[in-house]
């Protein structure tokens, strides 16, 4: 993997008005190249991905289905192009005809595919893998989550925050984030009720495998002494905020009274870790402005596999846009020869 240092180009003369921070200028013309070009790469990066996958051999009666790499690849075209199961047929013809696939299935066939629970397994798994071109670019993650509305005529999450009783209509996604570039380094699909919390240890677990974490970011939600002295095991240091009834006793987690003393005695300087935090805001943004905020099909395993293969399509999008900004190299097969993940086997 190869970065290129971004040299500054701002005059001297600006420097005492930034406060002596030299702000580099937007590439632009890297950006626009990356837009031009992005749906000819997703294409073909989306088919690398699915290329690592390993097959097993079928050894049941009957017709043999479509492998694993076929399935990911038309269900995830399906969430890139944002159109109907029917609409997109058109669009995995041309697939078909650029060799990507070997076959243009059905439009009924492509929902099937959302029913899969080896197709939850790839998902899951490719996610974690098409973060790892960004490894060189990342220390500093944050921890959030967001809901995906089960119907389209409902409220945007924003919007029941703070009302309870409305989860139960929604899927929430539970991810941590890079917070350079923006890319989901590992997710976990719930129901709207589940709690945020729990999910911060095992998402920092995922990301620790394969990333040098060196601060993790949440909000209020994520305070708890358990997930603190988690992340000092890791030698990570989080900057989670404190609750107005907290108090710094340690209770044997001492990272807990540290960041509680550090929170009330430097508060300015907490905060400029803490609003990193924001980053995974954007993401999610990213993601629900471009794929939508709500799912189309109907049972929880087909939700679930929409949402994660929202989040892979835009993960590639963001590799396609950090391969022109930030010259970064990708190589998914050396990447998951080094990344093996045991829960999904592959």
């Amino acid at each position: 993997m190869k970065i290129t240092e971004k040299e500054p180009s701002l005059q001297h003369s600006l420097d005492n008005w930034t406060g002596g921070t030299v702000i580099e200028p937007f590439n632009w013309r890297a950006y626009n190249n990356s837009q031009t070009r992005e749906k000819v790469m997703f294409l073909e990066l989306l088919n690398d991905l699915c290329n690592v996958l390993d097959e097993n051999s079928y050894c049941g009666t009957g017709r043999k289905p479509k492998s694993l790499s076929h399935q990911v690849f038309c269900v995830c075209l399906r969430e890139y192009v944002g159109l109907s199961s029917r609409r997109v047929i058109s669009d995995l013809e041309i697939s078909k005809r650029n060799h990507f696939i070997s076959e243009t299935p059905h439009f009924n066939t492509v929902l099937n595919y959302l029913g899969n629970i080896n197709v939850k397994r790839a998902l899951i798994y490719l996610i974690q893998l098409s973060a790892l071109p960004l490894a060189q670019l990342e220390d500093k993650f944050a921890i959030d989550s967001t809901g995906f509305g089960e119907r389209k005529y409902i409220e945007k999450w924003s919007s029941v925050r703070q009302k309870p009783y409305m989860y139960r209509l929604y899927r929430k996604a539970h991810c941590i984030y890079g917070t350079y570039s923006n890319a989901v380094v590992s997710a976990i699909i719930t129901e709207g009720t589940e709690a945020d919390s729990p999910k911060f240890i095992e998402l920092l677990n995922n990301a620790s495998k394969n990333f040098d974490v060196k601060e993790i970011t949440a909000d209020l939600g994520y305070s708890s002494r358990e997930n603190m002295k988690y992340a000092e095991q890791l030698g990570v240091t989080p900057y989670i905020p404190f609750k107005k009834n907290a108090t710094g006793t340690s209770r044997g987690a001492t990272i807990w009274h540290k960041m509680y003393k550090y929170f009330k005695d430097n508060r300015e300087e907490f905060l400029k870790h803490y609003h990193i935090r924001s980053n995974a805001e954007s993401g999610f943004f990213m993601i629900k402005s471009r794929f939508g905020d709500f799912v189309k099909t109907k049972t929880s395993l087909s939700q679930t596999n929409e949402i994660l293969a929202k989040i892979l399509c835009h993960n590639i999008c963001v590799l396609i846009q950090e391969i022109y900004l930030s010259n970064i190299d990708i190589d998914f097969i050396s990447s998951a020869e080094k990344y093996r993940d045991p829960k999904t086997n592959f």
